[in-house]
């Protein structure tokens, strides 16, 4: 694997937009410092109109500047999670961050203090406008706002929050110490997360196989540091959960995007009625790959066998450019130059880059990409578009919006991401030119639904179980861990699948499981994806500028509203059973074509 400084410069992103140097990163970072006790100013005073205007704009314009510092840490910290100067980077915006919570923290109980008559008459002054969502959704805290001196000792934590996301991280990227592997010619390989992802879409049995073992194997010999941390992240949501009133994390959780329980449950429920169109799906891989029986290291090599896919860079990049005409002129051309031109991308793996891919956008900045592009494997296509996703959504909230409101909510940010992939399925379906290239797609959908969908609801069912045992007075060990873990994966994979015992281990590998209740939004996204690409592909103008809309809304709207905006309605059953139905119908088509 090469190191960070083998990589060619056209092949990494280009901060400079966010800062020129780190010495300019320096300056911005003391003046963040220097700025903070300048919310003492305003405390005190917030029942005063012209003093709580110029709260709201400092707040605004101090949270834009922190924003710009500890992006740059992050991406910095992405490179090489070896790299001891920027873990120490980030770990001093980190604090600074945590001050500024402190700092920050009278804001809301004075606020809720205000007499109603008196709020009532101070949030109609014209000059608050602009503020006044800001301040209905403060209003909307009162319940589970606590006095100023409570909530200082609670903003004195928030550092401590990341504490076990952040371990599994450092342990994960840069000293989880795996055996290396024989690939398919017998070649010593040496593994990591993405070598693990690129053996298991082997063709040969025995590499999936070794490549299982070994990873896990590196699992196990963590898992007791890894149940820890596990607990300790699941405790700190229940302490806060608690500390705030809520009556249980999940609620506390859903709260803060205005989510009613009913969407997790709906979800959860819907997704069980369909688990016998999964089973089947299982027992047609099973047959049509010739195995006696199915194992987890057989459920992501493609079952039509002899289709190669190859896309370099550039190709990736206009396959999916041409996939995303239907979004629109400057939608394609903003994305194309970014990828191709502006270097809003960091392309390729290297020794202690961080696994995966995420997009992170800034206000003032690109929205940069962290991939790890593999030519050689198509998901790595649909990862870039996935993650393109994301950054179109932030550039498009950035541009519509101030930045009180650009930054959208989690419940919608995976739409866009599942939405890109859905059109670049289509279109490659469209483009195919054999029956065995259309069977490679379908079977790509397929699993697409089965790993967004299904498989993130048994993680959102497992997150919402072990929170729920502790909340009761149920401590857990990774033994507890692994047994609710292990009934869930009895339930979704079904009676005719061959679980290894090593997958019960998966319940420590999950990355968001340390950052919890963010999986469900996966399923619940990729489910309103699916109606508004089907809407989009459909229709004219109307149903495009319809989800552009959505897309610039950022926070401006509530989460379930921006969605009815853009044509879907998430309170209802509906879009997760469409997605269903298209699932069973997927595995019908795949099952007629090999």
């Amino acid at each position: 694997m090469l190191a960070r400084n083998q990589i060619a410069v056209a092949d990494t992103w280009d901060l400079s937009p966010l800062f020129v140097s780190e010495e300019a990163w320096e300056a911005a970072m003391e003046e963040w410092e220097r700025r903070i006790p300048e919310y003492e100013t305003f405390a005190g005073r917030l029942h005063e109109p012209e003093t709580l205007l110029a709260c709201l704009e400092f707040e605004s314009e101090l949270g834009a500047l922190g924003e710009r510092v500890a992006g740059y840490t992050v991406l910095k910290k992405s490179e090489d999670a070896g790299a001891n100067h920027c873990q120490e980077m980030y770990a001093r915006a980190l604090r600074l961050y945590g001050l500024a919570q402190l700092a920050s923290s009278f804001i809301a109980p004075e606020l809720l203090a205000i007499p109603a008559a008196e709020w009532d008459r101070l949030v109609a002054e014209e000059r608050l406008a602009p503020y006044r969502l800001l301040l209905d959704r403060i209003v909307r805290l009162r319940p589970h706002t606590l006095s100023r001196g409570e909530e200082e000792v609670l903003a004195l934590f928030s550092e401590a929050s990341t504490v076990a996301e952040q371990a599994y991280h450092q342990y994960t990227t840069a000293e989880m110490k795996i055996k290396p592997v024989r690939d398919a010619w017998w070649r010593r390989t040496e593994m990591g997360y993405n070598k693990f992802i690129e053996m298991q879409h082997s063709r040969c049995r025995r590499v999936r196989k070794a490549s299982f073992d070994a990873y896990y194997k590196a699992f196990e010999e963590s898992r007791n540091t890894l149940s820890a941390l596990l607990a300790g992240s699941i405790q700190w949501d229940i302490s806060l959960a608690k500390s705030r009133r809520f009556s249980s994390s999940l609620d506390a959780a859903l709260f803060e995007e205005n989510i009613p329980g009913t969407v997790y449950e709906n979800l959860v429920e819907t997704v069980h009625r369909h688990l016998p169109s999964l089973h089947r799906y299982y027992d047609l891989r099973r047959r049509k790959m010739r195995l006696r029986e199915i194992r987890a290291y057989d459920t992501y090599v493609p079952v039509p066998a002899g289709v190669r896919m190859r896309y370099d860079w550039d190709t990736a990049v206009e396959t999916i450019c041409d996939a995303l005409v239907p979004l629109g002129p400057e939608y394609v051309g903003t994305l194309r130059g970014g990828l191709r031109e502006r270097r809003w991308c960091d392309k390729y793996e290297n020794e202690g880059k961080s696994a995966g891919a995420f997009s992170a956008g800034t206000y003032k900045a690109p929205p940069y990409i962290l991939m790890n592009f593999n030519p050689e494997i198509i998901e790595s296509v649909f990862t870039l578009a996935h993650e393109a996703g994301h950054s179109m959504h932030s550039w498009y909230s950035a541009k519509h919006q101030p930045f009180r409101y650009y930054q959208y909510g989690i419940f919608v940010a995976e739409v866009a991401s599942t939405f890109n992939e859905q059109l670049l399925g289509e279109h490659l379906i469209r483009r195919v030119r054999s029956k065995r290239e259309r069977a490679w797609l379908i079977n790509h959908q397929v699993d697409a639904i089965r790993n967004t969908i299904f498989r993130q609801t048994m993680f959102a069912e497992f997150e919402k179980t072990t929170h729920e045992s502790i909340e009761q007075g149920r401590p857990l060990s990774a033994e507890g861990f692994r047994r609710i873990y292990r009934s869930l994966l009895d339930r979704y994979f079904g009676p005719r699948f061959a679980i290894d015992e090593a997958l019960e281990l998966e319940c420590f590998r999950i990355p968001h499981f340390y950052h919890s209740f963010y999986v469900y939004k996966y399923a619940t996204g990729m489910s309103a994806a699916i109606a508004l690409a089907d809407r989009v592909l459909r229709g004219g103008e109307r149903e495009r500028n319809d989800y552009l809309t959505f897309l610039g809304g950022g926070c401006s709207r509530e989460p379930l509203d921006l969605l009815r905006l853009a044509g879907v309605d998430m309170e209802s059953p509906a879009p997760i059973e469409a997605a269903m139905r298209r699932f069973s119908q997927l595995v019908d088509e795949l099952e007629s074509l090999i």
